[in-house]
């Protein structure tokens, strides 16, 4: 592909490890002044906008990683092993719901002996129609390359469509062998109307990302409750052991874990999956043993609830009343969404064969073993759980209980980290601190800032809701809240690429989004009772959210708007009164596709110009994870005498950084491998490579300046009042007193020169 102006050459090179990597070489003649977006992805570069990215100054976004080796894998041993792992990683939530779903449904009592067995059945069809036949059996198959959630979701619309609100398609990046989409090989007409649609729709655009965005905020608002009721619930069943275990005192032993397991998450779980796994096995276990018990010894025929007819007539008698328990009854599938969100460490595979070989019978069984002691203690209902066990096994039942109910904790907490290092690469969450906590399982971040927000949101809500039911009225939302976004999202995705056909999502939401807005509609019954919970933190984080994502998209466009031109670029090198002086000077800039207007004005007040310079972005593809051979994207500003590079550093949202060698090493070997192979294509310009080559290595020896813009944001004069509070005092707010751009990309201080400059937006 040639464009006016100048080449691109595309040659396969090897690095120094033996890998091939596929380097590009663009000419800066390429760009033109005013670029216009074209819908072509396959038209030439210079017809195409500048390239979107996340806070290029965040270090931890800057991550050389691999892949996942086990996405495709086809061996069963493999398989049969990660599928063990997966028991501890992705199912302590939902299996620590036993603990309190029938205490959390007959709030008032049980009425009629019948109303168990219409319970029962209703978790049964439940528990099977959106666990097992919406997770399990289609929206695993739409992670993206190995990847869950409900920003893999959005990342693949992304790739498939154009909705992103930053323009950032580049030819190269659908290169990136990860990028392409496995596609049906048969038209659409309804899949081309709606894509359509949503291209040229903002109203479109805004809402799938805002949908993202509340996806997001629910999950960390998943993070604060899962930890509080499966704690509470766990250490209440210490009143079955004593009758001097008060209230009070059970609450002071919930917060005290609480802050012990929040205490002692910068230590990473690099072994979590074969740690966790036999205690939530051992847990599975126990309460399957003790349903099979209790059916058998109680009344077998509660299994006759499998008659959807006992439904029914639990609505027929109890009206009103028993819609406003299917709040309960919601409770029964908390934790579903980490079968989707926690998939990029396994497969589709090895989570259907534990989700239908383990934990839907253990589940299954112990719900229906209560059900059939309930109708022998239908009086004891609030405390169902611990006063069903057999006593000889109350102590074994209460510590792998509060085990378990660590563990299910566990997993929302590295969820919400995870989900909020995704969010940084959309530029919807402000700069934290994001440490990698283990080199085994690249997934596994800790972040400090939310660590210590989290913890004490979960201690407020445990101090202050003390009981599992009004805590299960907020969770409830909270939980199918979060579903329903991501059938929302489905849809989407089986309409326009899947282009499934519309009787089949027809089916699907008149039988599984209709059954989720129903329960949707209970819960939120209750927002006065405690359900305003998960809203009001959802409040607070799509604030913090969208004020983060407008002003970052609208500093992309006012240097998109400002670049610097390249006869300036041309000038200001040639420049005569410019000294020149050795070293290489490394400029981080905000911009993938030009020069940002900082660089003119550091010449301005700093006239001296280093004898190598390199224009660095590092820029998130949508996409899970980027190859490290396919990572580093160079162009050369001509004449060559200039040497002056860009350098476009790519990632996907899942990608960690090789911490055995240092940012600025990799960066400055891949230059050198570009300038080399570039000049291979033509063998009789081999001695030119070479003394470029010397002249790279020559600079790098002489010393590295790390030139990182600073920013001073600012509304412009004449603003409005909720922009000028938007930008003068919420997010200055936010940027102030969280992570600085230079200590977040790690820079040595010995070589940081920070460049100032206010933009008016």
């Amino acid at each position: 592909m040639s464009s006016s102006g100048g080449s691109k050459r595309n040659s396969n090179v090897s690095t120094p490890g033996g890998s091939k990597r596929n380097s590009n070489v663009v000419n800066i003649d390429e760009e033109e002044e005013n670029i216009q977006q074209t819908p072509d992805l396959l038209l030439p570069e210079n017809q195409l906008v500048g390239l979107k990215r996340h806070d290029s100054l965040d270090m931890e976004a800057a991550k050389i990683g691999g892949h996942h080796g086990h996405h495709n894998t086809k061996d069963w041993g493999v398989i049969l092993r990660l599928a063990f792992q997966s028991v501890g990683v992705i199912y302590g939530d939902i299996g620590t719901s036993p603990l309190y779903v029938y205490s959390s449904t007959f709030t008032n009592g049980i009425k009629h002996p019948d109303d168990i067995l219409g319970v029962l059945s209703l978790i049964f069809y439940t528990f099977t129609l959106i666990p097992v036949i919406k997770y399990v059996m289609i929206v695993l198959h739409a992670n993206d390359n190995g990847d869950g959630g409900t920003f893999a979701l959005y990342s693949k619309l992304c790739r498939y469509a154009k909705i992103g609100l930053i323009p950032s398609e580049q030819p190269e990046d659908r290169e990136v062998s990860n990028f392409q989409l496995e596609l049906p090989g048969k038209g659409n007409t309804i899949s081309s109307k709606v894509k359509k649609s949503l291209e040229q729709s903002i109203f479109a655009k805004f809402a799938l990302l805002f949908i993202a965005m509340l996806g997001t905020s629910m999950v960390i608002g998943d993070g604060i409750l899962t930890p509080s009721i499966s704690v509470l619930s766990a250490v209440s069943g210490l009143k079955e052991a004593t009758d001097t275990m008060t209230e009070g005192r059970i609450v002071i032993i919930s917060v005290i874990i609480l802050i012990c397991l929040f205490m002692v998450q910068r230590f990473g779980t690099d072994k979590v999956g074969y740690s966790f796994a036999p205690i939530i096995s051992v847990w599975f276990s126990l309460i399957a043993g003790i349903g099979v018990y209790n059916f058998l010894n109680y009344d077998p025929s509660v299994a006759k609830a499998i008659n959807p007819k006992y439904i029914v007539d639990y609505f027929k008698r109890n009206g009103k009343d028993g819609w406003i328990s299917l709040g309960g009854v919601v409770l029964a599938i908390t934790g579903t969404e980490a079968m989707f969100a926690d998939l990029g460490h396994f497969t589709v595979k090895s989570v259907q064969i534990s989700m239908g070989f383990v934990v839907y019978p253990a589940i299954m069984t112990a719900y229906t073993g209560q059900a059939a002691w309930l109708r022998k203690h239908s009086d004891e209902v609030a405390d169902t759980f611990y006063r069903s066990i057999p006593h000889a096994l109350y102590w074994p039942v209460f510590v792998v209980a509060v085990m378990a109910a660590i563990i299910a904790s566990q997993a929302m907490i590295s969820g919400t980290f995870s989900i909020i290092k995704q969010s940084l690469s959309l530029g919807c969450f402000p700069r934290v601190q994001v440490v990698h906590t283990s080199s085994k399982y690249e997934g596994q971040v800790y972040i400090p800032e939310m660590n210590y927000l989290l913890m004490i949101g979960c201690v407020l809500v445990t101090a202050s809701f003390r009981t599992t039911e009004k805590i299960g009225n907020a969770y409830g939302i909270a939980v199918i809240f979060a579903e329903t976004l991501t059938s929302g999202f489905l849809i989407v995705i089986m309409l326009v690429i899947w282009k499934t056909n519309i009787l089949l999502v027809i089916v699907y939401v008149l039988v599984i989004s209709s059954t989720e807005y129903l329960y949707l509609s209970a819960v939120l019954y209750k927002f006065g009772k405690g359900g305003y919970l998960p809203f009001s933190f959802a409040l607070v984080l799509m604030f913090i959210m969208c004020t983060w994502n407008y002003v970052y998209r609208a500093k992309y466009n006012y240097e998109l708007d400002n670049k610097v031109s390249r006869e300036a670029i041309k000038d200001i090198v040639t420049d005569t009164n410019i000294s020149h002086m050795g070293g290489l000077g490394i400029f981080y800039s905000e911009l993938a596709h030009g020069i940002p207007p900082i660089f003119k004005h550091y010449v301005e007040n700093v006239p001296a110009l280093h004898s190598v310079i390199v224009f660095v972005s590092i820029k998130s593809l949508p996409i899970s994870r980027v190859a490290p051979e396919e990572r580093f994207l160079f162009r050369r500003v001509k004449p060559n005498e200039l040497y002056v590079f860009r350098c476009v550093v790519r990632y996907g949202y899942t990608d960690v950084r090789n911490e055995k060698e240092s940012f600025e090493k990799i960066l400055i070997e891949r230059l050198k491998d570009f300038i080399e192979y570039d000049y291979g294509t033509e063998p009789q310009q081999g001695r030119i490579a070479d003394e470029d080559v010397v002249k790279i290595d020559k600079a790098w020896r002489s010393g590295v300046v790390h030139l990182v813009g600073e920013h001073e944001i600012v509304s412009r004069a004449g603003s409005s009042i909720g922009k000028r509070f938007l930008i003068n005092y919420a997010y200055n707010f936010m940027k102030k007193n969280l992570r600085q751009s230079y200590s977040v990309f790690d820079v040595p201080h010995k070589r940081l020169l920070k460049v100032g400059m206010t933009y008016e937006l």
